[in-house]
């Protein structure tokens, strides 16, 4: 489990005061799940991708669009196809625990960027 979600699990406190922390975790758990409940249901699950992901690999990748259960993911290459594919299972139960769309897969398509600076997609 990757990005907010994996803070909010680990429950490692940062200073000595646990309570605190357990209840500034649980609210702030409580609000992101419900902003991305309120966001319309084609954009939540592409709003709640950077959270499920992480901040490293949100920088390298582009949550596309959701549709008929499917979100779509852009990724530099095929290695990291290769490895998020792996890690989708993660992926989607912290989307679907956030969002109030059920994502049933995650579609990771090749994006490569031209000289000319257009982007191709490669399925």
């Amino acid at each position: 489990m990757r990005g907010l979600a994996a803070v909010l699990e680990s429950k490692t406190p940062v200073n000595s005061d646990n309570r605190k922390l357990d209840g500034i975790d649980s609210a702030l758990e409580r609000i992101v799940s419900r902003s991305l409940r309120a966001a319309p249901a084609s954009e939540s699950p592409v709003l709640a991708w950077p959270l499920a992901c992480g901040s490293a690999v949100a920088d390298r990748t582009r949550a596309l669009e959701f549709s008929k259960g499917v979100l779509a993911v852009a990724v530099p290459d095929a290695g990291w196809r290769a490895e998020l594919q792996r890690l989708a299972p993660q992926y989607l139960a912290v989307i679907n625990r956030y969002t109030a769309k059920n994502v049933n897969r995650i579609e990771f398509v090749v994006r490569r960027t031209m000289q000319n600076g257009e982007e191709r997609i490669q399925k």
